[in-house]
This record gives structure tokens, sequence and C-alpha cells, in this order.
């Protein structure tokens, strides 16, 4: 059995205005063990984005206890902790930052995070996620979109992480690329032993990568278990409608390139 890597428990999230709170996320828990991915899906708004971001220390919970490799972490995390938690967001280009080029990117890292960062030259890390070295001389905007994505894999990967959370890695990019994204994310995973939260609303990748899935609505999970369980047996209504909305927007994209 893997060894669990992060957990968060009791999640409670609650955003507050002067007029009323606005609950994202209700009780939730989840945990990610070594070289496996938990997926969380649902709808724009269901708290998955929220989970992520306590999960990734980026943000408080209201309530709940975070822990890392068997530590609960507070407030402030140290470097090595936040080395541990690399997150994937889902724009890379606007992630990055504009006036750097690739490689003064991961020499600002290389600095913050030293030795942490001297197990790869910039040239070798780049080929590990299928880019040339001539990118480095880039700057964002010179990329695409599946460049600029597979340049912050490499960030998040120079620091060694023990776990990635992927906020809709793959929502800004065509059909092509986020397959190639998805397999990228897999075949690291495998050999690095990475944990990997996937945020997502694509259902349609989450079996391709992911061992445990939870679907979310209004903060809560309303349904948990393996991909193919539950996407062959769903048992909520809520779970049958994102697989109906799924399976109409490949209907679709097939439709158009038929």
């Amino acid at each position: 059995m893997s060894d669990e890597v992060l957990s968060a428990v009791g999640v409670r999230v609650v955003h507050r205005s002067r007029r009323r709170e606005l609950v994202a996320v209700e009780r939730a828990d989840i945990r990610l063990m070594a070289g496996q991915t938990t997926a969380v899906v649902g709808e724009s708004g269901s708290g998955k984005t929220s989970l992520a971001m306590v999960a990734a220390r980026l943000a408080m919970p209201s309530e709940g206890v975070v822990t890392l490799k068997g530590e609960v972490l507070g407030a402030r995390l140290t470097l090595d902790q936040r080395a541990d938690i690399q997150v994937i967001f889902q724009d890379a280009k606007s992630a990055l930052d504009p006036r750097q080029t690739v490689q003064a990117g991961l020499a600002e890292l290389r600095r913050i995070h030293e030795p942490r960062t001297d197990w790869i030259a910039d040239e070798d890390l780049l080929s590990l996620v299928g880019l040339t070295a001539e990118l480095l001389a880039r700057r964002p905007h010179q990329l695409s979109g599946g460049q600029a994505q597979r340049v912050y894999i490499a960030r998040a990967l120079l620091l060694r992480p023990a776990v990635l959370i992927a906020d809709e890695p793959t929502s800004a990019l065509d059909m092509t690329v986020r397959r190639k994204i998805v397999d990228l994310l897999a075949e690291l995973q495998a050999r690095y032993s990475i944990a990997i939260l996937l945020v997502t609303h694509d259902l349609a990748i989450v079996p391709t990568i992911a061992q445990q899935v939870h679907v979310m609505l209004r903060g809560s999970f309303v349904e948990s278990g393996s991909p193919g369980d539950i996407f062959a047996n769903p048992g909520h209504p809520y779970t049958n409608r994102l697989l109906a909305a799924a399976h109409g927007r490949l209907t679709s994209t097939e439709s158009q390139k038929a």
C-alpha cells in the first residue's frame, strides 16, 4: 500500500463579507498517496479550487487540519515544506513572470532552494517534459499554451516535490495538447512517485490518470470511489448530470471534426 503524503481532514472554508457568509467547502476530507492521483471533479463554484488552495496552503481553512508527511502544517510553511507542495495553475502563461526568460526563472528557483535543485541541469530538465533547450531563452509570450504548461511543470519538478496540485491544468489547451499534458503528468508521477491532486471539470481525463475521485457539489463530496466504479455506476444524480454533460461535449467535438 502507498504511503500517505498529504491529508486535509475536516476542511471547512467560509468566505465572509459584510453582508453574508458563503460556505465554499463543508467538512471535506482528502488523502493523497505517493505515486497516486486523487481527482476532485465538479462544476465551477462547487468548491474544488477552494479545497485545493487549502491543501496547497495558499489559503487557510476556517476549520480543519492539513498534514504533510505526518506533520501538521501551520500558517507559515518552512522552505522545504513549500517546495514539497507545488501547484500547477490553469493558465501557466499568466502565472509565469513576463519579464523573465525560462532560464532566468529556473535560476531564481535554484538560488532560493539551493541545494535542493542541483540534481539536474536546465537542458535535461526541459528534456524531461518534452521541450528543447532553445526555449530557455524565451519569455512567456514567446511560448505556446502547451509549452508554457510544460515549463511550469518543469519548474515544479525542479524542486523535487512530494505533492503536485494541478488546478484545471488542461482547460486552456486544445484536445491534442490536453492529452499530452495528462500523459506527461502520469509518466512523471510513475517515475518520481509524486502524489497528485487533480482539480478539474473535465471528466474525460480523470480515468486516464486518477485512482480515486471525489465528486463535489456545493462544497461537499456527494460521491467518492474509483473512477471505474463511479463513472460506470454513478450513485448520485449530480454525477449523472456531469457525465451527461461531458459526453455531450465529447460528441460535439467529434461532430465538428467529422
